[in-house]
């Protein structure tokens, strides 16, 4: 992924000037916050969550789910905002996934989410942004 050009690149300077430690951690080194950690998780709100990287809208509110994990749960993103890899890390195979407007990593999809998609989109609060519906 990261030989990939995205619509939106940034310096390392820039990236570290934008984001917080942690967003910064996560978002452009493939960290994890701790579970239970963001505020996020407990959003109940109809609206959007957005990249924190470039603003590109990713799920609705309508397809969040409490999952258990300690993580905000999704099962289906807005059609094309975001991109999946392999994660071979940590001695697991997983599927990442990044946005796919900045290349920022956002967390990991599964296989056991709700239907109708059965997929569950575990993704790390600190790389969301919430805008409420108007």
């Amino acid at each position: 992924m990261d030989a990939k050009t995205f619509p939106v690149t940034r310096t390392d300077a820039e990236w570290r000037a934008m984001l917080t430690p942690e967003q910064y951690q996560v978002m452009r080194h493939h960290g994890t916050e701790r579970p239970g950690s963001c505020a996020l998780l407990y959003e109940k709100r109809a609206g959007t969550f957005a990249c924190a990287g470039c603003d590109q809208p990713l799920f609705e509110s309508k397809l969040k789910f409490e999952s258990g994990t300690g993580w905000p749960s999704f099962n289906d993103p807005v059609e094309g905002s975001v991109e999946t890899t392999v994660d071979r890390g940590y001695g697991m195979v997983r599927t990442e996934v990044h946005c796919a407007n900045c290349g920022s990593h956002l967390g990991h999809v599964f296989p056991d989410g709700p239907p109708p998609t059965g997929l569950r989109y575990c993704i790390n609060g600190v790389a969301l942004n919430f805008e409420p519906a108007a």
